[in-house]
């Protein structure tokens, strides 16, 4: 079995986020691994451990894309187990929206195999930084995939796969043939960290490079001129003010009804 996790670099949630360059796109000089991904990452080691590892020729490939500090998002999958890593990066993508996203991860996508580059792609529920959760449903319509979106649990039976999605009030089972695309919740498992062995392990491990030019994309397709979407301008957030203190003087439930009245939240 060959699973390929998608997985992005994007800005450590511990520092202020940023937006750079004429195009206002995010800055990433302070990125790490999305923690949504290492769920799907997760995942896939389970599934391919059940099934007898790589010693029963299974692999987990890891593809991220980005500029070059995003090998570091493939870096760390290898430490955690992937077998192997893809990293897809050229000046050009530069501003991508999800829609020029999906685009250059289908064509990398394809790129890595012949009719079927993979028996499972799997993928976080969103990303840490645009948290639209496009990309996934995007790219199973591009490469022609049966899609299975917040999964929190998930099963595979030969080529059946069964999967669990929860909602508020219900849940619901949903079965597809693979191959197929799954984005999980941050429910399906609980991450393992990378050790010693895997940090050591990882350096053995292959991590390919891929330009536009490999995979047959047009530049003009992708970046800030291939996107559907843009940010034509943005400007900080004002900085948080005082709030209304209210001394109680015997009428303090009227003032805060005035207040709260007075903002339209009554």
């Amino acid at each position: 079995m060959k699973i390929i996790v998608l997985v992005k670099h994007v800005p450590d949630a511990q520092f202020d986020r940023h937006l750079t360059g004429e195009g206002n796109t995010t800055d990433r000089s302070e990125s790490i691994l999305s923690e949504l991904d290492e769920y799907a990452l997760e995942a896939a080691l389970q599934l391919i451990e059940a099934r007898g590892g790589e010693a029963a020729g299974n692999k987990v490939i890891a593809l991220s894309m980005g500029p070059a500090g995003a090998v570091n998002a493939v870096k760390k999958s290898l430490q955690i187990g992937a077998s192997e890593g893809v990293h897809l990066s050229d000046d050009a993508l530069a501003g991508s929206d999800a829609a020029a996203t999906s685009l250059a991860l289908a064509a990398a996508i394809r790129h890595l195999g012949a009719d079927i580059p993979a028996d499972l792609i799997l993928t976080g529920m969103a990303s840490t930084d645009g948290e639209t959760s496009l990309v996934p449903a995007q790219l199973a319509e591009r490469l022609d995939l049966p899609q299975v979106t917040f999964a929190a649990s998930l099963e595979l039976d030969g080529a059946k796969l069964t999967a669990r999605r929860d909602g508020d009030l219900h849940a619901d089972t949903i079965e597809a043939t693979l191959p197929a695309l799954v984005s999980v919740t941050d429910q399906i498992n609980d991450p393992r960290y990378p050790n010693f062995k895997g940090i050591m392990a990882a350096k053995k491990k292959t991590i390919t490079t891929l330009t536009l030019a490999d995979i047959g994309v047009d530049p003009a397709h992708v970046g800030r001129s291939g996107s559907w979407t843009a940010v034509d301008s943005a400007e900080a957030r004002p900085a948080r003010t005082a709030g209304t203190i209210i001394t109680d003087e015997g009428d303090a439930g009227i003032k805060l009804v005035d207040f709260l009245a007075a903002q339209k939240l009554l």
